[in-house]
């Protein structure tokens, strides 16, 4: 193969544990929400400068409780940010895990591909007249101009499946 960007085999005992500590985030995170596509589209969202304007409201507003009605939940406005600044830190460990786990699945699609079109390369060079050709073109219904669907049902017709 010319292309190897990745090797990885996990064992059933790590696959097992990976399992049960994705489990486990599970079930002590169940407070986390999901919100729909409209909602996330539809908050007021704080981004970077808008932080430091919400930490500094946090501070002030509570050097000036008298200004706020009773119904304004200081608490709770305290409370959200030490959530936030509780999750941060677990949230950018989890993005490097996720970001690694998707580069690692590209890289091996990557690799399965690349090898895949290798060998069905050397399939149409060698193995014709070794009783391949049904193979050869099942392989080469990915590569059809009349759809994928269509060679698969005739390839198939023709083997009597």
């Amino acid at each position: 193969m010319a292309q190897n960007l990745i090797s990885l085999q996990i064992s059933t005992a790590d696959l097992a544990a990976v399992d049960s500590a994705l489990k486990s985030l599970e079930d002590k995170l169940s407070g986390l929400i999901d919100l729909s596509t409209e909602q996330r589209s539809g908050v007021v969202k704080m981004g970077d400068k808008s932080e430091a304007f919400c930490r500094k409201a946090v501070e002030v507003l509570g050097n000036n409780p008298g200004v706020l009605p009773g119904n304004f939940s200081l608490a709770e406005m305290r409370r959200d940010l030490a959530a936030f600044d509780t999750l941060r830190p677990r949230l950018n460990r989890l993005e490097k895990i996720y970001e690694r786990m998707r580069d690692s699945q590209l890289a091996l699609g990557s690799d399965l591909m690349s090898a895949s079109l290798e060998g069905y390369a050397l399939l149409k060079i060698s193995g014709k007249g070794e009783g391949l050709d049904m193979a050869r073109k099942a392989l080469g219904v990915r590569f059809s101009k009349n759809g994928p669907k269509r060679k698969v049902e005739e390839v198939e017709a023709s083997s009597g499946n």
